[in-house]
């Protein structure tokens, strides 16, 4: 599975249960980017995404999500999946929020490759950088 968050400049997920921000872009992106392959999320992720969006929506999408398919995890600890984990891209924010949950899975050498960063221009952000990792 190829595993989608969003996390600010320390790598930080949630503060006291909710997600740290949030950017109606970075979801357009993520439909680009999930175009052809199956979407899974959380009930409360998909409120972020447009009505008319396939998307296979369920509490324990980390456990659904199959080979080669896209899930975003959105505030949630990620080394229970580690091992099936393919590929990861990470949404980061322009700034620092609290946080008191961090990426527990960061990708990085050698078992992590870096093939594209970019930014998005986001809505409510006005630089979101965008980091592409495979295994």
């Amino acid at each position: 599975m190829i595993v989608i968050t969003c996390v600010d400049q320390k790598n930080g997920l949630a503060f006291n249960g909710r997600r740290q921000s949030r950017d109606r872009m970075v979801a357009a992106d993520i439909l680009r980017e999930s175009a052809g392959r199956r979407l899974w999320m959380t009930p409360e992720s998909r409120r972020l995404f447009p009505a008319e969006a396939e998307i296979s929506v369920v509490p324990d999408c980390l456990d659904r999500a199959g080979a080669g398919e896209m899930c975003f995890a959105e505030g949630r600890l990620l080394g229970p999946w580690a091992d099936r984990m393919e590929g990861m891209i990470l949404y980061r924010w322009d700034r620092v929020y609290p946080a008191d949950l961090h990426l527990d899975v960061v990708p990085a050498p050698p078992a992590w490759h870096l093939v594209s960063a970019g930014e998005v221009k986001g809505f409510s952000h006005q630089k979101i950088e965008k980091e592409v990792y495979v295994r």
